[in-house]
């Protein structure tokens, strides 16, 4: 017997089913459960202060079962394994992911269902804590202050020197991100970051010259 004729016996091999256990398919999907749940909590808690999609999170716990499920199909059959590869990858989703959390969690939920239906239930384990002491720790570390937003509509050009005047006696950083001309009216946008918000706005609206103004709060990326 030759090379060929070893290689080509131990390839048609692999094409042999692969008997798995009704055992070993039960913990499986006892296993997924329960880490799904553990990541449907895990997610709920993250975004308790912010827009949260219940249907959404509930995907994440199917997706982790559904991946598990396709990966012990993978183990019993080469021809089910290629056929499933194929199948995948003419799939394409394009829903955005607006946060990038939801694409951790959408990772974190795959790897899950993988590493299960692979049957390294330590391995999956471990992964969830470690995720978990890791998001969580990063997300409580305290971020800079942002800025803000000073827009003013002036009825005189000529007293910007006065708004800025009042913007320097209530904050050490500012920057005039915008000025716009209209007449003899001017809008100004100024950049600042400022603690005592209302005696701010109150003084800048004193001014003889300010028709009105607002200061605009952001929850987006901060500029250190």
């Amino acid at each position: 017997m030759g090379f060929q004729d070893v290689f080509k016996k131990s390839f048609l091999e692999g094409f042999t089913s692969m008997d798995i256990s009704a055992g070993r398919i039960m913990a499986v999907f006892a296993v997924t459960c329960i880490l799904a749940c553990y990541i449907f909590a895990i997610y709920r808690l993250m975004t308790r202060k912010s827009f949260y999609s219940k249907g959404f999170n509930v995907s994440l716990a199917a997706l982790s079962v559904i991946t598990a499920a396709i990966i012990l199909a993978m183990q019993s059959n080469l021809v089910i394994s290629l056929g499933m590869v194929g199948a995948l990858s003419i799939v394409r989703f394009r829903t955005a992911i607006k946060d990038p959390m939801d694409l951790v969690f959408l990772f974190w939920s795959i790897s899950v269902g993988i590493i299960c239906g692979a049957g390294l239930f330590e391995v999956a384990l471990l992964t969830c804590l470690v995720v978990t002491v890791l998001v969580l720790v990063l997300e409580n570390i305290p971020s800079s202050r942002a800025p803000m937003m000073l827009v003013v509509n002036l009825s005189d050009t000529g007293s910007e020197g006065q708004v800025l005047d009042v913007v320097k006696k209530f904050s050490r950083f500012h920057k005039v991100k915008s000025r716009n001309l209209s007449g003899g009216s001017m809008d100004m946008v100024v950049e600042v970051r400022v603690k005592e918000e209302g005696t701010f706005v109150k003084e800048v609206s004193a001014l003889g010259t300010v028709q009105t103004v607002s200061l605009i709060s952001h929850d987006g990326e901060v500029t250190f």
